[in-house]
């Protein structure tokens, strides 16, 4: 909503030193959003004046039609010499008034006017638009043409209202009333504690038997509907320039007079209102729902298709107007320059609309928004009515029209008043006079909440338990709490005492919360990029991770109202959105990646809940929470990485490495680590992975070896389906099984003072032989001394023979309470080495 200060000043009597941005603040402080105040003008330096076109001529030999002028602007020039003026508008002729710029003068823009030559004439000055003035459209696009009444010589800033401040209010969908400049001064008033001149307390007629017939169908939709009628408008009236100045700054563009006064009215009052041509206008104006597949040529110029939802307004022929919304172009008003609507196609000139029926109507704001969004037709009506308009306000609109038709189109009132209401009782509220104190949490007293209900329009009655009549303005006040909010955005929000919330000593973040962040810190530090991705997938994912088709990943929760229809399931696996993550980033020409993601998949249960609607005007009960709880579906916690690209990038210190199946491993063992648990990696295959390059991560969990992950090379298949760099790799975990595994809590490592004894073996095994079994057999022999154990190469070739490969390992040796002596640590080695032969039939390499 856009509020001219100009405008607000004639309901409000603001101090007169009041700047717009010292309104803003007050709006702001009373709970308005005032987003921009526009300072109309800023910049602008006479002389304008109003001049009186004497002479044109045209000058040929130009690309475009360019005239040479003389104007008279009386005594601004200095010598009341006609002015000479070269301009390329069209829209003027000899004789008209228009608005003349003269050298000196600084329009807005910074842009000065001096006199220069162009098209070989001297121009001593400009004749000028209403984009030039910063005046927004007038629909003509070209020179501004003045009506004859003002005098040559006449200051121009003051005439068209050029100088002035606008405020521009995001209104909020509770405070509809807040969409005219009657609500807006209202807040003002209340703001600086100002009298208010309400412009609807008009004189209006009581209605009669002889105002024009109105028959509404559906009170329901339509409790309200006030008719009056003009006849005998000039069909040459214009609209006066205060009128259309006035729109121009609450962001309209003028049209014709009679439309220019019906939004005139609505941007004053807030009612939306409609003028009908009288003459097209065939038998009773009706309201009803409209029939199944009926059709409407609105004011747009497009033929719409009718829902049974949508409110019609109509006469004999049919619908002539979608209420609430836009009008039928049948009975569209026309000027005595424009051609009417005519449904054959023929043309002709109008003769121009002499009598109009003046509709002001409260419609059903559920019924308005549902047929507004269908049609993808908002309008400025539509706004209003689905925000709530004051069904009350709609006879004084009416009359206001009417007093304005009168006044400026030399209209007559006819006398019939007509005023179609359904039964309606004022809405109360009972609510003790406490309950602001008690929701803001602090005291206000009895006196302060009555004073503030009355000063936004409500009747006030009770001691201790007030009953609140509700002003008809405010649709949005329905429960003690809209009250209590009311008094506490007008006593001041800055008002309101701030208390820190004490955080109760010996809690902090729990084990699970813990873990989750010593994985993000150690995934980031080993050079991964965290990528967060929305936690829905398609079902057409898992046929491009090639999951079998009983897997347990394929049975998804799906959303009853999901965002997108092409993702409508919640993921039970990381890995898709990660691997999109990046596919996008290696299309923009990121190629060496390293991302991981931590977060929940979810499991569908076997037998799906129903979960119930809990309550929210109390707590729920713990019965009620747990039933919520158990039809909620398991949400594990998991942690994922992708790699592609170069792990090590190439330099001066050497060549670089790819990204490979190790780095993933890597990973998986680094959060093993951070869960102070023993993980097993050992050769698998699943879904996703290069059924030769992949493992299965294992750990024991109460007493029995469960598989929580994998890691490994992506297949060949999946790395097309999905459009991904070749050799990508990837490893997923689940977490919390992980952390499951490990210890209560982690244990810090041993420092031993002690120096260390290592042992270097070499085994020989068969080439199916995993070294991850091998691994296991020589921790097992090693026993208590051995404090690491590291595979550092693999060899295959004709030393070790055919079908078999040579894993070499550095074993590290120490005690926590002396130096071990040689026989010792190779005591320990050869254990070590023996278990490992007799489990997997390794044999020392050189024996």
């Amino acid at each position: 909503m856009r509020v001219p200060l100009s405008w607000l000043r004639e309901y409000v009597d603001l101090p007169a030193g009041e700047t717009g941005r010292d309104v803003a603040a007050k709006l702001v402080d009373a709970g308005l959003e005032v987003e921009t105040v526009e300072q109309l003008g800023g910049g602008l330096k006479g002389p304008l004046v109003v001049g009186q076109v004497l002479t044109i001529e045209e000058l040929e030999g130009f690309r475009k039609p360019i005239r040479f002028c003389t104007v008279d602007v009386g005594q601004a020039n200095g010598t009341g010499e006609p002015q000479e003026i070269v301009c390329g508008a069209r829209n003027f002729a000899v004789g008209d008034k228009v608005v003349v710029v003269l050298p000196g003068a600084v329009l807005p823009g910074d842009f000065a006017i001096a006199a220069r030559k162009t098209y070989g004439r001297t121009s001593h000055g400009m004749i000028c638009s209403g984009d030039e003035l910063g005046m927004g459209d007038d629909g003509t696009h070209g020179i501004i043409v003045l009506p004859h009444e003002h005098e040559v010589g006449t200051d121009a800033i003051e005439l068209l209202q050029l100088v002035d401040e606008v405020l521009d209010i995001d209104i909020t969908p509770d405070r509809g009333y807040c969409m005219s400049m009657r609500g807006v001064a209202r807040e003002a008033a209340t703001a600086y504690g100002l009298p208010l001149r309400d412009p609807a307390l008009l004189d209006v007629p009581r209605p009669n038997s002889y105002g024009y017939p109105v028959k509404v169908d559906d009170p329901a939709g339509c409790d309200r509907f006030t008719a009056r009628t003009v006849t005998g408008l000039d069909p040459d009236a214009r609209s006066p320039i205060w009128l259309t100045r006035r729109l121009q700054k609450a962001g309209m563009r003028p049209i014709s007079l009679a439309v220019d006064i019906t939004n005139y009215v609505m941007l004053e009052l807030g009612q939306p209102l409609h003028a009908y041509d009288r003459s097209s206008v065939e038998g009773p104006i009706g309201v009803r729902r409209a029939e199944q597949g009926e059709e409407l040529i609105t004011l747009d110029g497009v033929k719409r298709k009718l829902d049974a939802e949508d409110l019609v307004i109509t006469d004999n022929s049919g619908p002539i107007g979608l209420a609430g919304v836009m009008g039928g172009a049948n009975t569209e008003i026309a000027d005595s320059v424009t051609t009417p609507f005519d449904p054959s196609g023929s043309t002709g000139q109008a003769t121009g609309t002499t009598d109009v029926v003046i509709e002001a109507a409260h419609f059903d704001s559920v019924s308005i928004s549902r047929t507004a969004r269908r049609l993808k037709l908002s309008s400025e009506a539509s706004k209003r009515f689905e925000r709530g308009v004051d069904p009350q306000a709609a006879a004084a609109a009416a009359q206001r029209t009417v007093d304005l038709l009168v006044l400026l189109a030399g209209g007559t009132a006819e006398a019939g008043v007509t005023e179609v209401v359904a039964p309606g009782a004022p809405r109360t509220i009972a609510m003790p006079a406490d309950h602001p104190d008690r929701v803001a949490g602090m005291e206000y007293g009895r006196e302060t909440v009555v004073r503030r209900l009355q000063e936004i329009g409500c009747d006030v009655y009770g001691q201790d338990e007030l009953v609140v009549t509700v002003p008809s303005w405010r649709p949005d006040l329905a429960a003690p709490n809209d009250l209590a909010e009311e008094v506490i955005r007008l006593e001041g929000y800055g008002n309101l005492p701030s208390t820190l919330p004490q955080v109760p000593s010996g809690r902090g973040l729990t084990a699970r919360q813990q873990l989750h962040r010593r994985v993000g810190r150690a995934l980031a530090g080993a050079g991964y990029v965290e990528a967060l991705s929305y936690p829905f997938i398609g079902e057409g994912v898992f046929d491009q991770l090639q999951l079998p088709a009983h897997d347990v990943a394929r049975q998804v929760v799906k959303l009853v109202n999901p965002i997108s229809d092409e993702e409508p399931a919640l993921r039970t696996t990381l890995l898709p959105g990660l691997l999109g993550a990046l596919r996008r980033n290696d299309s923009r020409g990121s190629h060496d990646l390293a991302l991981f993601e931590t977060g929940s998949v979810f499991r569908a249960a076997a037998r799906p809940g129903v979960a119930v609607r809990l309550p929210v005007d109390r707590r729920p009960t713990d019965e009620e929470i747990a039933t919520l709880n158990a039809a909620l579906p398991a949400q594990p916690r998991y942690a994922a990485v992708v790699l592609a690209g170069a792990r090590e990038q190439a330099g001066w210190w050497g060549k670089g490495r790819p990204a490979d199946w190790a780095d993933v491993v890597q990973a998986a063992r680094a959060l093993a680590v951070e869960a102070g648990a023993e993980l097993v990696v050992r050769q698998g295959q699943y879904g996703p992975w290069h059924p030769g390059r992949c493992a299965e991560l294992v750990v024991t969990l109460r007493g029995v070896e469960q598989v929580i992950g994998h890691a490994g090379e992506l297949h060949p298949r999946v790395v097309k389906a999905m459009g991904l760099p070749a050799r990508t790799s990837a490893m997923e975990i689940d977490l919390d099984r992980l952390a499951a595994s490990g210890g209560e809590a982690l244990q810090a490592p041993r420092i031993s003072s002690f120096p260390v004894a290592t042992q270097d073996v070499a085994l020989i095994v068969d080439a199916s032989v995993p070294a991850s079994s091998v691994e296991a057999a020589l921790r097992k022999g090693a026993g208590e001394l051995l404090e690491s154990l590291r595979l550092f190469d693999v060899f295959t070739g004709e030393q070790v023979g055919e079908g078999k490969k040579s894993l070499a390992y550095a074993l590290r040796f120490r005690a926590a309470d002396r130096t071990l002596t040689a026989e010792e640590s190779t005591a320990a080695r050869d254990a070590a080495v023996a278990l490992a032969g007799e489990r997997t039939g390794a044999v020392l390499r050189g024996a």
